[in-house]
């Protein structure tokens, strides 16, 4: 096998698949990414068994053939060779190395046989729909922070992705939550999603995806079954498992009678909360938010370091309310409201708050309420 590749495209396709691969395996083949050279292409492929990435870039094959290298190191190689190299590959059959030419650069790298190479098999998809990556990414970027990291309620460490009926209306909805906050993002169901079983799609896959959407003008080809997901984007193409379990009735936590509303300016509120929650402890990182006619008062109480107070001129005209949240919790909700004015609907204490965006529809968040 001989190819011949630009460093900037081999850079880049190394990029996409080699984060694929972890950084201790105790599985040999694991390690390494597949390089297959056929008719002016060269196809990459790496796999975690869970997750698989493949990407195909154009080259020039004089013969062609295949192989597998260690992954972070040849992606390290390429990585530090010139800007606007040519990067030579070269494999012969009878030795289980690989050499790498760049300019005055010499290397060879230990292979495994191709044979070795797992191949996640999809199996036959049901459904299939395409979306816009800005639509997509958005999704992700949305929930993303809600997703839990608690490995024993694995079903939750991962976005739930399905059809809901909200009235008439059909949408495609993304929904996470660790069982302190919930965030939800929908958008109207696309051509080919109808009848699409709720997939949970895990973190690890929901982050890759999220790299791979450079541009927003492209367009993804999503396709899935009960136990597989597979997410297209150009030369692109990543599989991952499912995570078989089910996730909770997420609808239950949505407070729907919150009576008592509250406007207030998100820049301002966002500041301030990180303001005062800098004396907040590392372990309780509560804040208090005391509601008063037009007026709301942000404070924090550490008993090892001191106390912070701060108050805000807000849109509240409901009973007098003192209610404690997370502040690490309530900036990762504020961060994603895009509007002016941040609405909370909140009830008493002890119940959940219902966070929106006032002037952006599609998202919503819930957070649990603290002790304070």
């Amino acid at each position: 096998m001989k190819v011949t590749v630009e460093r900037a495209q081999l850079l880049k396709s190394l990029g996409h698949v080699h984060r694929v691969v972890e950084r201790r395996n105790t599985i040999p083949i694991l390690a390494n990414v597949l390089i297959r050279a056929e008719k002016s292409k060269l196809a990459l492929k790496a796999t975690d068994l869970d997750l698989e990435v493949n990407e195909t870039i154009a080259a020039e094959v004089s013969p062609g053939g295949s192989t597998t290298v260690p992954a972070h190191m040849i992606y390290d190689i390429v990585r530090k060779l010139p800007e606007g190299s040519q990067v030579v590959l070269e494999a012969s059959g009878d030795r289980a190395v690989l050499a790498i030419r760049a300019g005055r650069s010499r290397f060879t790298l230990q292979t495994l046989p191709e044979s070795d190479f797992p191949d996640l098999n999809a199996g036959e998809m049901t459904h299939s729909f395409k979306l816009a990556a800005a639509d997509l990414k958005r999704m992700i970027d949305k929930t993303q922070f809600a997703i839990s990291t608690e490995e024993t309620r694995y079903y939750l460490n991962g976005i739930y992705l399905h059809i809901a009926a909200t009235g008439k209306t059909e949408t495609l909805r993304a929904v996470a939550t660790d069982g302190h906050r919930l965030a939800q993002y929908e958008i109207p169901i696309p051509t080919g999603a109808k009848g699409m079983p709720g997939v949970i799609v895990p973190r690890k896959t929901v982050g890759e995806v999220q790299r791979l959407l450079e541009d927003n003008d492209a367009e993804v080809s999503i396709e899935l079954s009960q136990a597989k997901i597979r997410f297209s984007i150009g030369d692109v193409t990543l599989t991952s498992k499912l995570i078989d379990g089910t996730f909770p009735d997420y609808a239950r936590v949505i407070p729907a009678g919150n009576d008592k509303q509250l406007k207030v300016d998100k820049a301002e509120f966002e500041a301030a909360v990180d303001r005062v929650s800098t004396v907040s402890s590392e372990r309780g990182r509560a804040v208090k938010l005391s509601l008063s006619g037009g007026r709301l008062t942000l404070s924090v109480t550490n008993p090892d370091s001191g106390s912070a107070t701060e108050e805000l001129e807000v849109d509240y005209d409901s009973d007098p309310l003192d209610i404690g949240f997370n502040s690490r919790y309530l900036l990762d909700i504020a961060s994603q409201i895009e509007g002016e004015t941040a609405l909370l609907k909140l009830a008493d204490p002890g119940s959940p708050t219902l966070i929106q965006d006032k002037d952006t529809k599609g998202a919503l968040y819930v957070l649990m309420p603290m002790r304070v």
